[in-house]
């Protein structure tokens, strides 16, 4: 596709993140081996002095294109909608006066969304600790997100090619798993991840499979009772709602080319129970993907890596397969997800 035509093409947005991190390095690596053969109009909302610093050290040889809005970015390079940084940034050196930059970019590529003047948004890693340092609370991007899109409950999702997690329950102490496992939770979680699957996925009828939460899915009440009294009465639910579901199933089992050969998706019901196989199976190429919003929003897999960051060791994989994704779903979309949360 010629840089010139504009086109129909998907538009997405990209956040680079933090600026002493390897965002920009993976940016700038993926739009010099692969922005003139990528099916979208790529546009980096950063500060194109950090950009083309970043690419002077990195050794490499990337054009970026400042536009003033998305109607002017065109396929087959990198555009970039500026935002100042508000002072220089060096590789792996944290800066909290920076903070406001970072979420400022963040905001644009929220609001453009929202607007209707862009596709869907691709994030870099966040330094969540040095935006709390500068004394704004900031508890990640799915919050951030959900809160600008007044959505309450959103529902993370990492995909790797082959497989598709969900999570119940996201970032809690073990300890406190069980007492979120409710089924209110579970349903609306279910749910938006049909859902999308539909609208974003292109799947007509999706298959879902549900973890049990005890080992060996609670062994009839032997093992515990969440699957008997909680997960197994909203699935039946969900059948009832015309939902392909199985489960619930015994977490180390369901995992097994048996189960995921038939299935599109697997709904966890806590962190550490489905994202260590999808790591396993994909890290380095796998994506988070934010459930339930209005926009589409991808992101890396990873973090801010300080240490890599202007080294050229950075691998920008996790990268370019969420900008994959995004540029997927931004065409398989058909309307925009509900922001309504669960009762």
């Amino acid at each position: 596709m010629k840089a010139a035509d504009i086109g129909n093409t998907p538009r997405l947005l990209v956040t680079p993140g933090e600026p002493a991190g390897i965002g920009p390095d993976i940016l700038l690596q993926w739009a010099a081996n692969a922005v003139t053969d990528f099916k979208g109009r790529v546009i980096a909302i950063a500060d194109p002095g950090l950009l083309n610093d970043r690419a002077k050290l990195l050794g490499i040889p990337v054009a970026i294109h400042p536009v003033r809005n998305t109607a002017e970015a065109c396929s087959g390079r990198l555009n970039i909608l500026p935002v100042d940084l508000q002072v220089d940034s060096a590789p792996g050196r944290l800066d909290p006066r920076n903070a406001p930059y970072v979420l400022e970019t963040l905001s644009q590529a929220a609001r453009l969304c929202l607007a209707g003047e862009a596709e869907a948004i691709t994030t870099g890693p966040v330094q969540k600790s040095v935006i709390n340092e500068a004394g704004i609370p900031f508890s990640g991007h799915t919050e951030f997100f959900a809160e600008v899109c007044s959505v309450s409950e959103p529902v993370m999702m990492l995909a790797t090619p082959g497989l598709r997690v969900a999570l119940v329950t996201t970032h809690l102490p073990l300890r406190d798993v069980a007492e979120h496992i409710t089924a209110a939770k579970i349903h609306h979680c279910l749910q938006t991840l049909h859902r999308v699957l539909q609208n974003d996925f292109a799947i007509a009828r999706p298959h879902i499979l549900v973890a049990g939460l005890n080992p060996h899915a609670g062994e009839e009440g032997h093992l515990g009772t969440e699957e008997k009294e909680i997960i197994r009465p909203v699935l039946e639910s969900c059948r009832a709602e015309g939902m392909h579901i199985s489960g619930p199933l015994p977490a180390d089992t369901l995992f097994t080319a048996k189960y995921l050969e038939t299935a599109d998706a697997v709904l966890a019901m806590y962190h550490d129970q489905g994202l260590p196989v999808l790591k396993h199976a994909g890290f380095g190429r796998a994506v988070n993907i934010t459930l339930g919003l209005p926009l589409i929003r991808t992101s890396v897999d990873h973090g801010t890596a300080l240490d890599l960051a202007g080294s050229g060791r950075a691998d920008d994989g996790s990268f370019a397969y969420a900008l994959e994704v995004a540029s997927q779903l931004a065409s398989n979309r058909k309307k925009p997800i509900s922001t309504e949360g669960y009762a």
